[in-house]
């Protein structure tokens, strides 16, 4: 899955969280427009990852809930990560995780998490 499509299905998964989702919520959470809002949700619905019926908001299948959960989990993490041991702020810690979630490998990941339990 690419990053943008991860970042729609954060957007998603986070937005989820407070009622239903629509096209216009996430548009304005990504700072991206409408159109580009579906383009992504068709490619996620494609992958079997949402449903999104107009007029009724967009919601997340099991697939989808399990993918969005493990992306939020590995941004809290790097954000966490990188708050606490690296000692930047939290903004700083947020826009770097976002962008880290993405291109670290699981390998990795893995031994910043065995850090953090040694040292904890």
């Amino acid at each position: 899955m690419t990053q943008s499509l991860e970042d729609y299905l954060e957007a998603v998964s986070f937005l989820a969280d407070d009622g239903a989702v629509r096209v216009t919520d996430i548009a304005q959470r990504l700072g991206v427009s409408k159109p580009s809002v579906l383009t992504a949700l068709r490619a996620l619905e494609d992958r079997g990852l949402l449903e999104h019926e107009r007029y009724r908001g967009v919601v997340l299948t099991q697939k989808g809930e399990q993918e969005a959960q493990a992306i939020r989990e590995r941004h809290t993490f790097l954000t966490n990560f990188l708050r606490d041991v690296v000692g930047v702020s939290q903004e700083t810690a947020e826009k770097d995780a976002c962008r880290m979630e993405h291109v670290l490998s699981e390998e990795t990941l893995e031994r910043m998490r065995a850090i953090v339990s040694c040292s904890g």
